[in-house]
């Protein structure tokens, strides 16, 4: 073999082994917000740089609020598919939970899985690695008294059965967000420790975010 050619194809390897991994986070407002400044995924931008992991990976938000796993479904191909992710993070659940208080909508136990099973198995047929997030709180408290812990219970436990059957990365925000609660609301406030409104993030609860999916993003480099 001509020795430029050599060169080329180390060059190419080279290449090829330093491309950076490309992370959609797809969800719902939370996710949305998670891409503005101050949001989690910017703030595990930070966190990659700080751990000297920057070349590895390519954060990219796809959140839009108000949407639960149907709308996820719906806009599959436009949103995710076609920008050719490695690695996709599904964010939904709280939409399809709380909107069955707040706006008589909402996704039932049932209708959900079929749905979310059908978006997993549509990345996995394009390759895509797929991290499964339990959804987080409808109200910060601690002692499983917010009116809807219950459906949040059910679904995320589907979702951690779910991943584990599968052999599926899953980020439990759930637990993590109930373990965080109980050691810091002594009061059992409704919101403000993780949350501003009892749902959406506040900066306290973004940076706790950032690390939580931080810490399974980065096995996946």
């Amino acid at each position: 073999m001509p020795l430029f050619l050599i060169f080329a194809t180390i060059l190419l390897m080279s290449f090829t082994l330093n491309k950076k991994k490309k992370v959609i986070f797809f969800g719902d407002s939370i996710t949305q917000m998670g891409a503005e400044p101050g949001g989690y995924i910017r703030l595990m931008e930070a966190l990659i740089k700080s751990d000297n992991q920057s070349d590895a990976f390519e954060l990219v938000g796809a959140g839009i609020s108000g949407n639960k796993v149907t709308d996820l479904y719906m806009r599959l191909e436009k949103d995710v598919l076609s920008q050719q992710p490695d690695i996709v993070v599904i964010y939904i659940g709280i939409n399809d939970i709380w909107h069955k208080r707040l706006a008589g909508t909402g996704t039932d136990y049932v209708k959900y899985t079929e749905f979310y099973e059908a978006i997993v198995k549509k990345l996995q047929a394009a390759k895509i690695q797929v991290v499964v997030c339990t959804p987080s709180v409808i109200g910060e408290r601690k002692d499983y008294s917010n009116e809807q812990d219950g459906e949040l219970n059910m679904y995320s436990n589907w979702l951690r059965h779910y991943a584990k059957v599968n052999q599926l990365p899953c980020v439990d925000l759930r637990t993590n967000f109930q373990n965080y609660l109980i050691a810091n609301n002594p009061s059992n406030a409704e919101k403000g420790l993780l949350t501003s409104d009892r749902v959406h993030l506040n900066a306290k609860g973004n940076q706790f975010v950032a690390e939580t999916m931080w810490q399974t993003l980065k096995m996946l480099k």
